[in-house]
């Protein structure tokens, strides 16, 4: 496996018998991702998918208990989501994914600092999940668009993450792990953060990194690249256009006091070394350039 899922990942799914939980559990455990339980509080002894069929708890507790779960995804209401996270974190998994979107920022300030003091790695909410491409996907990408390969990628927006994955496998450039962290204000887990994995990573030779406006996760991920990096970065921002105040798409993509336009990102990813890309199609042409040169 590249980072954090693959063919080890035993993976729960909380909300299973939701319509958004179930249909993308049945997409992800027919793309091989092995599916172990299910949770709905209430549902528990039930069973459901069918290839092959799996049961429903209660609780996370019961789940991991039984089956060794060591990762779970969340597809659990805005109202619910965040004890949602703090259950898993909480039951002794080492990941957990987010899919919901509309979680209070408040909520998610206390869900952080919980992930933090169990130190459990927590990625979105509001977010794509992730995928090692051949071996596991979590979370709601098309799979089929993905290509096992050598090149990393982390991304704030799950649509230009389709986009960026699809015109680097057009060109026959695999990923070894893509990850959609989350447009939100409060997320669990940081451009640096995972930088770190893909510089560790034996298997991941190039990353991509996929940025908007908003914030300054951008900039401080400019600055690490530059000082502990090895490894070749290419970047996007969205939102070139995009007016102060106005937010663009995702919670955290404002422009707020001036600060966390495209331009200081671009330019702080140009500081660092990093090649900018102006449309997310030059991406992966940037990226072959890099791997042939």
């Amino acid at each position: 496996m590249s980072i954090l899922v693959g063919n080890d990942t035993r993976l729960i799914v909380q909300g299973i018998t939701g319509n958004e939980g179930n249909f993308h559990a049945r997409q992800m455990q027919a793309y091989g991702t092995n599916i172990v339980a299910g949770v709905t509080p209430g549902k528990g002894g039930q069973w459901t998918l069918d290839n092959p069929r799996i049961p429903v708890y209660d609780t996370v507790k019961e789940a991991i208990r039984n089956h060794g779960a060591n990762a779970s995804i969340i597809y659990v209401p805005a109202g619910f989501a965040s004890d949602a996270i703090m259950e898993a974190a909480d039951s002794g998994v080492d990941l957990v994914i987010c899919i919901t979107e509309g979680i209070p920022v408040l909520d998610m300030a206390k869900v952080k600092k919980f992930v933090d003091q169990k130190g459990v790695r927590l990625i979105g909410p509001n977010c794509p999940g992730l995928i090692t491409p051949g071996e596991a996907k979590v979370g709601i990408m098309p799979g089929h668009i993905h290509k096992p390969g050598n090149v990393g990628l982390i991304s704030r927006s799950g649509t230009l993450t389709y986009e960026v994955v699809q015109a680097l496998t057009d060109l026959d450039i695999g990923q070894s792990t893509a990850i959609g962290i989350g447009g939100d204000p409060i997320i669990g887990s940081t451009f640096i953060d995972l930088l770190k994995l893909f510089e560790s990573d034996p298997n991941t030779n190039h990353v991509v990194v996929i940025g908007e406006i908003g914030g300054t996760d951008e900039q401080k991920a400019a600055d690490f690249i530059a000082t502990h990096m090895s490894k070749p970065v290419t970047a996007f921002i969205a939102g070139r256009t995009a007016p102060p105040g106005k937010r663009m798409g995702h919670a955290g993509a404002i422009i707020q006091g001036g600060e966390g336009t495209a331009a200081e990102k671009i330019a702080a990813f140009r500081e660092a070394g990093v090649k900018v890309a102006l449309l997310p199609e030059e991406v992966a042409q940037f990226v072959k350039d890099s791997l042939h040169n």
